[in-house]
């Protein structure tokens, strides 16, 4: 991709995607992958595995994960939106930009132990300014339970 080139706001959300899904360490670690992304909702799935597990005997998901991932969906959901209201620019431009983008702060409510074969996490703009944007997250297990929710707060501008 030239850096140079002015891309639209579809190319910037398939750079972003391709970033968190291709080159964040961390992503590949736990296991996710992002199966819904647009400025209006984002969704990660999470495949249960071993090294996932919090309390060994009831075999549930460790709360850092649950964090870790909703943490994920409501970063990537927070960008996407910036993204989608953004003028065309350049990769270089886009990056300057998304080198500023971080969490400022983030609440976890853990509803139920962290049981499944697979975890669903989802994310909503709540609202957004022109420097920090708050969104709601969720995470359920492929049965539907609600197993967490939080609400982060993420510096975008």
């Amino acid at each position: 991709m030239d850096n140079h080139a002015s891309l639209n706001s579809r190319q910037l959300a398939e750079f972003v995607t391709s970033v968190f899904r291709d080159h964040m360490s961390f992503n590949h670690l736990l296991g996710l992958k992002i199966s819904q992304f647009d400025g209006e909702g984002v969704e990660v799935r999470l495949p249960w595995h071993e090294k996932l597990t919090g309390n060994p005997i009831q075999k549930i998901l460790h709360g850092g994960v649950t964090a870790a991932v909703l943490d994920t969906v409501g970063g990537l959901m927070a960008i996407l939106h910036v993204v989608k209201d953004m003028p065309d620019c350049s990769l270089e431009q886009f990056q300057k930009r998304l080198a500023k983008i971080g969490t400022i702060d983030m609440r976890v409510d853990y509803l139920r132990p962290g049981k499944g074969r697979e975890f669903i996490a989802t994310a909503s703009v709540i609202r957004k300014g022109s420097r920090v944007a708050v969104c709601r997250m969720e995470l359920h297990n492929e049965q539907g339970e609600h197993i967490a929710f939080g609400t982060g707060t993420y510096m975008v501008g």
